[in-house]
């Protein structure tokens, strides 16, 4: 089996390619422009990387050739960057999308998993957020992965079985530049951990459970509708502060500044589909694994922070 992962030098992307080789599913591709690497295990055995972006289609269609199975992660995938940059977000979620499904087609490949976002969902009426409710996008960011679910329709359509996963907020080692890794970052140097508002509500997941539903969506029966990955369950961005500062030792303040219009305040995912459909288990405590990230020494997690990506 060939297996192409865009964005496999990202950080949910790192952590599946590392899963495809210790479980030897087949020849794993990784297609990347390194525009956010963090990770660069190319010596794994059966792991290629390919230094491409996804917004050249020739070079996409051509490096995708006889591939079975694609895992869709390439993207702008931070919130405030995308309001920043648009076009970019534009030109490598939606167009890119559109090129690598292009690719699949193409390569005759059976399965597309596209990583979706919570964003689509914009804020929500009530919560949990089950799927079937009306997409709102409240951003760039939002709309441009929308649109990615709209060509996965479209290919389906064609013949192509896509898969569409949208992502609560995902965390665990390698990521930065979102808020755990910098209130980790914060709390182990001293400084503030800042709070844009101070009233948000958010479902965190831990990046082994979207590793395995990828894995699932991927190799298993066919799940024709869109699915949530979350925990389930909701974490005040206050209690996650503090928190943090409590598990690091840390006499960091907690400084709450104006909010910030882009951002959604309030999300937590029904996750039943994902449980029925993935097979998915429960969680019972949704920030069960953050002491993983606040272990090691202060210096060796400032580094961490200064040198990983999203």
């Amino acid at each position: 089996m060939r297996i192409v992962v865009t964005g496999g030098a990202g950080f949910i992307g790192g952590h599946l390619v590392e899963r495809l080789q210790a479980i030897r599913r087949g020849q794993v591709l990784v297609l990347d422009n390194l525009h956010r690497e963090c990770f660069s295990g190319w010596s794994l055995p059966d792991v290629t990387f390919a230094r491409i972006d996804i917004r050249n289609r020739l070079a996409v269609r051509e490096a995708m050739a006889g591939c079975d199975v694609v895992f869709h992660l390439a993207a702008q995938s931070n919130v405030m960057g995308a309001v920043a940059d648009a076009r970019y977000a534009f030109d490598t979620n939606v167009a890119g999308t559109f090129n690598v499904l292009e690719g699949a087609k193409a390569a005759g490949a059976k399965r597309f998993v596209f990583t979706s976002s919570r964003e689509i969902y914009g804020e929500p009426a009530r919560l949990p957020v089950v799927e079937s409710s009306r997409p709102n996008p409240k951003n760039a960011y939002g709309v441009s992965k929308l649109a990615g679910e709209v060509y996965c329709g479209q290919a389906a359509v064609e013949g192509l079985e896509t898969v569409i996963l949208r992502l609560a907020n995902v965390y665990g080692p390698r990521d930065r530049d979102r808020v755990i890794p910098l209130f980790v970052h914060a709390a182990q140097s001293g400084s503030p951990l800042v709070i844009y508002g101070g009233d948000q509500v958010l479902d965190f997941v831990w990046i082994n459970t979207v590793v395995d539903a990828m894995l699932k969506a991927a190799f298993g029966a066919w799940v024709r509708d869109p699915v949530n990955i979350g925990s389930g369950q909701g974490t005040s961005i206050r209690e996650l502060a503090e928190s943090i500062v409590q598990l690091a030792g840390s006499n960091s303040p907690i400084q709450v500044i104006p909010k910030r219009e882009a951002e959604v305040t309030r999300f937590v995912a029904d996750v039943t589909v994902a449980r029925k459909c993935l097979g998915l288990p429960p969680h019972a405590k949704p920030l069960a694994h953050l002491s993983h990230l606040i272990s090691a020494p202060r210096g060796a997690i400032a580094s961490a922070a200064s040198q990983n990506c999203a």
